[in-house]
């Protein structure tokens, strides 16, 4: 049978499938992006400012506004008693009695919980005026690690609970004793920690939210990405109806990946300071409260073990996981534990599998999505263990991996656990991929670094990658009866409307919204395909607003929905209004209207090609002579389409569950080399090997796989959300939160292979997250096996910092060149303290040490010394209270401190200690003051020990260390004009700073 010449050339030009630019970079690179931030405000819209508590653990006795309330600008200060008569605590996704608030309204379980939203004219204001919100805190015992919350002798966090572990469930599928416990069946295990991190967007939450009058409920515009099944947990916590909370979303985005899920509890937040206020009411979240308080991946502890026989065939999998959610389980956790319980068996052939999952709360920020949730905590179990097994039977890691790959002619293949494997060739695409390491001579370069002395790996990894998230998978955490109680939940609903307009042009709305994918672009190609026009002649809306457009439970942005749902769904929406064209058109021309078709432009005859139109007279003439529509054909070219797949099912009885509608594959391939005297650790080439069915746009996907490769290799080697012995965050800043850079990041060589979806509209899969699932682990293998030369390494922590490498590599400290370090190291931090500082030093005074002395003893001369000093007042022999701000980056706070001298031998030397406390955190330290006389005057030595909590903490350790070291430098400044009598006024501002940042003396 031969095809049709002119179908043949039609399919050449198709636009799906093309690299083709992005239509939407136009605007964003000259600077006409729609941000949140960019969008216009109603005349009187007043700003917040959140008050976050700085500690991770207490009771919350009193929250005293009246001063804050006093300051010029502010209009009102919304508290706790205002959200418990207002709104109620969010839904839990758990049958447990745990009230999560929107405000602190009895305790507060972690550093950064919102405590009261001071409103006000403009954000400088609301800011100044958090100081002035008095709040009393009893500080209770915390709980920060996994192992401690599943301790029953661990303090409790949520009381009515009972306990900190918020669920237990237990899973068996298939016969996984009998496979333990076969004849010549080898167990073989091992017990991972996966971290929590984050992918951190460019641009921070944004929320403009109004209280309407009367019964009218809210407006909100906020660039929460979804999903919106979470509207209705929105609504619930407001107590309106869902009509009644209007929730728009802007046309651009700079970032999400998932984490602007976080955006909700803000969303709240803010309309009930709008109803406070009385006023619109816009708040924009800086970059400390987003690391600090907005969400992170989940924390997860894992034994996993494998029973295998001697040929490395794998019978079963034994999983014991505990999940780490942070201070409350907020919707939608449990979501990270359930999204990827179907596929817990991932791209192998396992009919046998045991699980327990349990879910533990901390004094940590509440967890969510982050990119690929789920998935880096699965795969960083499973394909360590792979590589476990690979050495304990002395097998290659790939060879092992292709003894247990689904066969590619077992697709689709039922998972154990129930997750529907649409299609794939795992052992074609890994061969693909190990050819191309074979080409970039990996094992060469190996075997020469090695020869060389230096430590040199190769890891490999292999993953299958959900897409179109099964609503109902987050249900598997009830048991069948609790569900069969709350009514079954399942599906993946996704919409899209294409419309036609008076002129011919055609407009694309879609429910989802786009942060930075390339949605406005990909959709312009699907519907240019189905009515042969060019992607330029569609427009695509991809403004989302709850009140006009058409969208469902699923709606949003997340779990890989783009390429397989929502532009399947645009597609199916433009078949339909092509084929209502097409029935105008054949009515006319009088054939069947299977003969119409579109191409070039032009709608014509495929019997009869003169009897043709240009599409844009053809398609706008129902709008103008709408009495001339053929009989049974409605007015209107408008098309909404809704589209679920119907693989996607509710839990079943025996809680076998399909997560998702489709499952890529990726197949990595890592080199990399460790630096054993610095501990770095730097990838030498990586490959990455997809198959995500059709590819939609192979440019778009590219740039896809690009940005998770560095975000997973920033979950590898930089990323960290650091914690300390008190509860105190320390990686509030971007200077402790590294992330990868281009400098840092290697290009990774891109192989695709392409098996269509039997169950997407398309044939298309999500490939948006994959290498944060994949890259993490494959660094992890490659840097066990760089390390395999020194010995075996089972327990490989992510992130491999140089230190964490180094203490690997048992590589001893080198001797400080600094003499004063040497005499005095710095004390470790001890239980229940913050961060630590310490540091020494020598300052010259043209003064004799008596008058130094003198300036110590003297409360108004050492009020001018002391940084930041507002007053200063004697409290008993050798005390002083002083009332002091303190500036450490963007952070500032005034402090009630308590000032101590003591072990006082005049004039040569004091001990000088202070503790503080401000509604922003906690700080406390002490410090030797020697002075030895010189000709010149006073040579003064310092040796200080420190330690801060709450925000100053945040800011973390490189930052406050520098600035510790300009306000010490500024004190002995200051300590030296007093003492010599020469004042400020004899010191210019530019040698002061020069002084400060230690460029001269």
């Amino acid at each position: 049978m031969h095809a049709d010449p002119s179908l043949a050339e039609a399919a050449r030009r198709a636009w799906v499938g093309q690299r083709i630019e992005r239509l939407e970079d136009d605007a964003l690179l000259n600077g006409r992006g729609a941000f949140a931030d960019d969008i216009g405000v109603r005349p009187g819209t007043l700003e917040a400012a959140v008050l976050r508590s700085p500690h991770p653990h207490a009771r919350l006795l009193r929250v005293d506004a009246t001063k804050a309330l006093a300051l010029p600008g502010v209009r009102a200060v919304l508290t706790g008693e205002d959200v418990k008569a207002w709104a109620q605590p969010f839904v839990v996704g758990v049958k447990q009695p745990m009230q999560h608030w929107v405000l602190a309204v009895d305790r507060v379980r972690h550093v950064g919980e919102p405590v009261a939203v001071v409103v006000a004219e403009d954000r400088y204001i609301a800011e100044d005026a958090l100081d002035l919100v008095q709040v009393e805190y009893e500080p209770l015992p915390v709980v920060l690690e996994i192992e401690q919350a599943l301790s029953e002798a661990s303090t409790v966090l949520h009381e009515a609970v009972g306990s900190n572990v918020v669920s237990d469930r237990a899973f068996r599928y298939g016969d996984p004793e009998s496979a333990f416990n076969a004849p010549g069946v080898r167990t073989v295990g091992t017990t991972v920690h996966y971290p929590r991190n984050t992918c951190a967007p460019m641009e921070c939450g944004v929320v403009i939210a109004e209280h309407l009058p009367g019964d009218e409920g809210y407006d909100v515009l906020s660039n929460f990405m979804g999903p919106f099944s979470l509207h209705a947990v929105m609504a619930m916590a407001l107590k309106v109806a869902g009509n009644k909370l209007r929730h728009r979303v802007p046309r651009d985005s700079g970032g999400s990946f998932g984490v602007k899920q976080a955006v909700f509890p803000y969303v709240v937040m803010m309309c009930l300071a709008s109803r406070k206020a009385g006023a619109p009411v816009k708040w924009v979240e800086d970059r400390l409260e987003h690391l600090s308080a907005a969400t992170s991946a989940t924390a997860r502890l894992t034994h996993i073990e494998a029973a295998v026989t001697p040929e490395g065939r794998i019978l079963a999998l034994r999983y014991d996981q505990a999940d780490e959610v942070g201070a409350y389980l907020r919707a939608p956790e449990p979501a990270t534990f359930y999204r990827m319980h179907g596929a817990l068996t991932g791209p192998y052939a396992i009919d046998n599998l045991s699980v327990r999952n349990r879910v533990v709360v901390t004094n940590k920020t509440p967890t969510g999505l982050v990119r690929g949730f789920g998935g880096p905590q699965v795969y960083y179990a499973l394909e360590r263990l792979m590589d476990r097994v690979a050495v304990a039977l002395a097998i290659d890691p790939v060879e092992l991996r292709l003894r247990n790959f689904v066969p590619s002619d077992a697709f689709p293949y039922t998972a154990a656990a129930g997750a529907v494997l649409d299609s794939g060739d795992y052992t074609r695409l890994a061969m693909m991929a190990i050819a191309e390491a074979d080409v970039h001579q990996l094992r060469e370069r190996q075997a020469a670094a090695r020869a060389a002395g230096k430590l040199y790996g190769i890891g490999v990894a292999a993953i299958v990658e959900p897409s179109v998230s099964n609503m109902g998978y987050i249900s598997t955490v009830l048991t069948p009866e609790q569900r069969a109680k709350a009514g079954p939940k399942n599906g993946a609903i996704a919409s899209a409307t294409v419309a036609i307009d008076l002129l011919g042009g055609i407009n694309v709305t879609i429910a989802s919204a786009p942060a930075g994918q390339g949605h406005m672009t990909v959709c312009a190609q699907v519907v240019a395909d189905v009515f042969g026009l060019e992607p330029s002649q569609v427009v695509v809306n991809v403004e989302f607003d709850t009140a006009k457009d058409a969208w469902s439970v699923a709606a949003g942005n997340y779990s890989s929905r783009f390429a397989g749902a929502v532009a399947g769904t645009v597609h199916l929406a433009a078949q339909r209004l092509r084929d209502k064209v097409s029935r105008i058109a054949a009515a006319g021309w009088g054939c069947p209207a299977e003969d119409v078709c579109f191409e070039g432009g032009q709608v014509f005859n495929r019997e009869q090609p003169s009897q043709r139109q240009p599409f844009t007279r053809i398609a706008a003439s129902p709008h103008w002579a709408p009495g001339l529509l053929p009989y049974g054909v409605e007015p209107g070219l408008r098309e909404t389409a809704f589209w679920t797949p119907e693989t996607l099912r509710a839990p079943d009885a025996q809680d076998r569950v399909n997560t998702s509608a489709a499952y890529g594959f990726v197949f990595d391939v890592c080199g990399l080399e460790i630096d054993p005297n610095t501990g770095a650790v730097v990838v030498d080439r990586y490959i990455t090997a997809h198959d995500a069915g059709r590819l939609l746009n192979p440019a778009l996907a590219d740039g896809q796989i690009r940005g998770a490769f560095t975000q997973g290799l920033g979950a590898a080697l930089l990323e960290e959300f650091r914690y300390g012995a008190d509860g105190s965050f320390q990686s509030g800043t971007l200077a402790d939160y590294l992330m990868p850079t281009a400098c840092e990041t290697p290009d990774p060589v891109i192989v695709h292979l392409e098996t269509p979806s039997p169950f997407t509209p398309l044939g298309a899969k999500g490939l948006g997250e994959g290498n944060n699932m994949s890259t993490p682990v494959c660094i992890a293998n490659a840097f066990s096996d760089a390390l395999r030369p020194l010995g075996d390494v089972e327990d490989v922590r992510l992130p491999l910092t140089p230190a964490r490498v180094l203490e690997h590599l048992q590589t001893p400290d080198p001797e400080s060149t600094n003499p004063l370090a040497r005499k005095a190291a710095p004390a470790p931090a001890a239980a229940g303290e913050g961060l630590s500082l310490s540091a020494q030093g020598t300052v010259e005074i043209a003064a004799t040490p008596e008058r130094v002395f003198a300036v110590l003893l003297d409360p108004v001369a050492l009020a001018k010394v002391i940084p930041g000093c507002h007053e200063l007042k004697t409290d008993g022999e050798g005390r002083y209270r002083a009332d002091v701000t303190v500036g450490i980056g963007l952070i500032k706070a005034r402090y009630e401190a308590l000032i101590k001298l003591s072990d006082i031998q005049p004039p040569h030397s004091l001990r000088l200690a202070g503790s503080g406390s401000s509604s922003l955190g906690t700080g406390a330290g002490d410090g030797l003051v020697r002075l030895e006389a010189t000709p010149t005057g006073t040579l003064l030595h310092y040796d200080y020990r420190a330690q801060v909590g709450g925000k100053v903490a945040m800011v973390g350790s490189r930052m406050i260390e520098s600035a510790a070291r300009v306000i010490v430098a500024q004190l002995f400044e200051s300590l030296g004009r007093q003492a010599s009598g020469a004042g400020d006024a004899n010191v210019s501002w530019w040698r002061r700073l020069l002084i400060r940042l230690g460029v001269t003396k």
